[in-house]
């Protein structure tokens, strides 16, 4: 990731280390789906 990427792609990117359990706990994996949910409902999807 970089700071060009696009939104869709830091989404893409938090799925896959969710899916990947590449994450340190469950208070990360928490933080990832928190910020991947907020990004999510201030572009308009659901």
């Amino acid at each position: 990731m970089n700071r060009n990427s696009s939104l869709d792609d830091f989404i893409k990117y938090l799925e896959n280390r969710i899916d990947r359990g590449e994450y340190k706990n469950s208070v990360h994996k928490i933080t990832f789906m928190t910020t991947m949910h907020v990004i999510k409902k201030i572009i308009g999807e659901k």
